[in-house]
């Protein structure tokens, strides 16, 4: 049987992807094989690419959708949307198509990127298969085929039956706004089934398992406004998702929660987060989450503050959300406008789990020197900063009355 990372790791061998995780993410070899043994360490692989760490003691890791919709199929600016997700430091990309060749976009994605891609299976076998037509035996077809073409994850929404009851008479203002999930759903409701994923989940770990493929537990009922409260139905699924995390670290299948995202009021992410750790230590991939709902055509702003606050909280993984999200694709730009403001989330969530970072004072330094290009080299996205600074001297800003150049020579000691 084919080993993976977490049978490695419980075997006390250090991988190659773990000696290099340990490297770039200064954590201690031992405590390397601890975590993947466990499930709250996860190494993302994908072959002849570099491992990505997420989880416990590794930086905040930034995931970017792209992928066709049924009324945009432009495949040209997908693959510009993942050469810009891996040129501004996206870890990870997840391809959502469809609309147009799903199978041959997807392909283009693996050949463009050299990041881990994720995709959610039930997607593809909706659009091909019908809604009113699609059996289990097609599900897991479509499950195997994204496997064998070398995705590094997959998204499966394990809803249950008593969860949709709950859902239904809750009251929520927004209802269900996981796409994954309502497709899930309605299977079981069109079928009178329960979960088929839940159902055969053994089973499928075993396809996930002999190809090292990441499982990432979806979000189903996640709240789609801030006035959509935490409610039963939310709390069965982190329950569940917990219970199917550690059955799965068990069989040697890597795990990632989806919890909290969508939108949930700010006095509550930071608790929201404690709650899903005291659950299951297993990384939390969290998309936003968006504090309020009134920043349409900003939601990468507001989703960014979340974030950040989710982040420093001790969520490991964000989804990030661009400037069209609730209202359209996101165009290339908006796909940069959108990952960098949630590197920038990352960056702050991470001083406040592990402390400042060295660059942030090697800036400041730059900054009190008026040394423009060195800025703009430690910068987050240094091609802005680049197309906006003068080539010397103060900026624009003071001009010649520059609080940094007036007080520098007392300030030095030098008078």
């Amino acid at each position: 049987m084919t080993k993976t990372q977490i049978d490695h790791a419980k075997d006390g061998t250090l991988t190659a992807e773990m000696l290099e995780v340990a490297r770039t993410e200064n954590i201690e070899e031992e405590l390397v094989l601890e975590r993947v043994a466990n499930g709250s360490l996860v190494i993302m692989t994908r072959k002849g690419c570099p491992p990505v760490a997420i989880g416990k003691g590794a930086g905040t890791k930034i995931n970017v959708n792209m992928g066709t919709s049924s009324a945009s199929i432009d495949p040209g600016s997908e693959i510009e949307k993942v050469k810009i997700a891996q040129k501004y430091g996206a870890a990870t990309i997840t391809d959502l198509s469809m609309g147009g060749d799903i199978s041959a976009i997807r392909k283009l994605v693996l050949e463009n990127t050299q990041l881990p891609v994720t995709t959610v299976p039930i997607y593809q076998t909706i659009v091909e298969c019908g809604m009113d037509n699609v059996s289990f035996d097609d599900i897991l077809s479509y499950l195997k085929k994204h496997i064998y073409e070398g995705v590094s994850s997959v998204l499966l929404h394990c809803v249950e039956r008593k969860m949709l009851e709950q859902l239904k008479g809750s009251g929520r203002v927004m209802g269900m706004v996981s796409k994954g999930g309502s497709f899930t759903s309605s299977f079981m409701l069109l079928n009178d089934c329960e979960n088929p994923f839940i159902e055969h989940f053994d089973e499928i770990m075993q396809i996930l398992r002999k190809n090292d493929v990441v499982l990432s537990l979806g979000n189903t009922m996640r709240s789609g406004c801030v006035h959509d409260l935490k409610d039963g139905a939310q709390l069965m699924e982190i329950e569940r998702n917990a219970t199917l995390a550690k059955r799965a670290n068990d069989i040697g299948v890597q795990v990632i929660i989806n919890g909290m995202g969508g939108h949930i009021q700010a006095s509550e992410i930071p608790e929201s987060v404690k709650l899903y750790k005291e659950k299951a230590d297993f990384p939390l991939f969290v998309a936003g989450p968006l504090p309020t709902d009134i920043a349409v055509g900003y939601d990468h702003i507001a989703g960014a503050v979340g974030a950040s606050m989710a982040s420093g909280a001790g969520a490991d993984y964000l989804c990030y959300i661009t400037p069209a999200e609730h209202l359209s694709l996101p165009s290339p730009q908006q796909v940069r406008e959108g990952l960098i403001a949630f590197r920038i989330a990352a960056h702050i969530g991470d001083s406040i789990k592990y402390g400042l970072s060295d660059n942030d004072l090697m800036l400041a330094r730059k900054r009190a020197e008026f040394d423009w290009k060195a800025q703009a080299e430690l910068a987050i996205d240094p091609d802005r900063p680049t197309q906006m600074c003068p080539d010397e001297g103060p900026c624009s800003m003071c001009g010649d009355y520059c609080a940094i150049k007036i007080m520098k020579n007392y300030l030095s000691g030098d008078n």
